[in-house]
């Protein structure tokens, strides 16, 4: 089992412009088609932007501090294997569209600490994005993996209102093309936006957002990692592998064996 690699589409330091010029050139790679097969190891990532105008030590800063967390989950278990986190500052300014150009840079760097899993969903857009370039599709070429968004809101598109069980689902559509799924994950609960990062297919990324969520809206790779993206810093509590997954870390090796590896 290897570390994460992350390859290089582009330099970070771009004009809003830039990016998005980045962002359709990038599409026509993204993958929309497959799926992952056999799953023993699924990620989620989240970041949290911290109080603006002060460093995560606690120095003042123009800039907004974040905290980007990484979490690796066993499957069909969902126990905790891995985290990692760094804080760091957002240089890139909050536009609607842009989202992956803000956090993914806060990313790299936990994502480059832990094992590449065999799926990876992103609190976000993928497909679903008025380029068709969202955070998940991003990050699924960036680091070659099948990717999945699971979005809390709608960025673009329009939709009829799922049916009211778990599991009920309706078509996401912008200008007569299905960019999305709009999926209730709980009985009457508010439905998440599921579209494909990289590498999957839109069934097939519904199909495998429901495997991951344990009776709750959100599914729990992502959920968890925005749990440990609070963290001890800001009063959330961070969270601790189980007796299980280390039973589950011994299948795949230590931390120093994983990197002698890469």
């Amino acid at each position: 089992m290897f570390l994460m690699e992350i390859r290089t589409l582009h330099r970070w330091d771009l004009s809003i412009p830039e990016a998005m010029d980045t962002q359709r050139r990038l599409a026509s790679q993204v993958v929309c088609s497959g799926d992952p097969g056999e799953v023993r190891t699924v990620a989620g990532v989240d970041i949290s932007v911290l109080e603006k105008g002060r460093r995560p030590d606690g120095r003042p800063s123009g800039r907004a501090p974040a905290r980007g967390a990484v979490v690796v989950l066993s499957y069909p278990g969902l126990e905790l294997l891995e985290q990692a986190v760094v804080e760091a500052e957002v240089t890139f300014p909050y536009v609607p569209g842009l989202l992956s150009f803000r956090e993914t840079p806060v990313l790299l760097e936990p994502l480059s600490r832990v094992r590449k899993p065999d799926l990876l969903l992103v609190d976000g857009q993928g497909f679903a994005h008025p380029r068709r370039f969202g955070i998940a599709c991003h990050l699924g070429l960036l680091l070659d993996v099948p990717a999945i968004g699971c979005a809390k809101s709608r960025l673009c598109g329009e939709h009829a209102e799922p049916e009211w069980a778990a599991g009920s689902q309706s078509e996401l559509r912008d200008g007569g093309q299905v960019i999305g799924a709009v999926l209730r994950t709980r009985d009457g609960v508010n439905p998440i936006y599921v579209s494909v990062g990289h590498r999957i297919g839109l069934s097939e990324a519904a199909d495998w957002v429901l495997r991951c969520c344990r009776g709750l809206r959100l599914p729990e790779p992502t959920r968890l990692a925005h749990q440990v993206a609070g963290g001890p810093a800001s009063g959330g509590a961070a969270a601790k592998p189980t007796a299980e997954a280390d039973r589950q870390m011994s299948l795949f090796g230590t931390q120093e064996e994983i990197r002698g590896k890469r």
